[in-house]
């Protein structure tokens, strides 16, 4: 037809939108265990579980840079490693605010090249870009880990950052809280 203005049959769109929810729906149930009080786990390959959360999972997902490794050894031990290629020791800040290591690091002078601030320079491939780490905060709880025996050794462009747990953790019952009825 002439002149015939092409339409959307809203009916098999909807249609449409519902089957992919219902797919979607089924492929979460068939690949998730979901269990009272919103917890889950994944489900195994072979029909075995797993925990969703392991080595591949980035618990420190909002810092990219610089790349880093946080694991923790048979003796509860907590290692951070950066691999901060390019940085002096004497550039590199590391400090405990509370339950957190707060890391920094700056860019030596001599580090700044001049193909960084030249505008003539074309790369072929640029994949090495350094900057200063801004605050980065790591959690280290005070009452499990003795921050004061820490031990920070950087060799070979590799900042190996360890933590070794308290002998006994401080057992901080909390603060009771009273609560009253309010009869009005």
């Amino acid at each position: 037809m002439k002149g015939a203005r092409p339409y959307m049959d809203l009916g098999t769109l909807f249609d449409e939108i519902f089957e992919a929810t219902r797919d979607f729906s089924d492929e979460l149930h068939r690949n998730f265990d979901f269990r009272p009080g919103g917890h889950f786990r994944a489900k195994g390959p072979f029909g075995g579980e797993k925990e969703p959360f392991g080595e591949h999972v980035d618990y420190y997902p909002n810092y990219s840079y610089p790349p880093m490794n946080a694991y923790m050894t048979a003796d509860r031990s907590l290692i951070f490693e950066f691999a901060l290629a390019g940085f002096d020791e004497k550039d590199i800040n590391l400090s405990f605010q509370g339950d957190y290591m707060v890391f920094s690091a700056k860019l030596g002078e001599d580090q700044n090249t001049a193909q960084d601030n030249d505008e003539n320079v074309r790369y072929f491939k640029r994949r090495l870009k350094m900057k200063d780490i801004e605050k980065q905060k790591y959690f280290a709880p005070l009452d499990k880990y003795a921050q004061d025996q820490v031990k920070a050794v950087f060799k070979n462009g590799i900042l190996k950052v360890t933590i070794p747990p308290k002998e006994e953790p401080d057992q901080n019952d909390g603060i009771k809280i009273e609560i009253i009825r309010d009869d009005e």
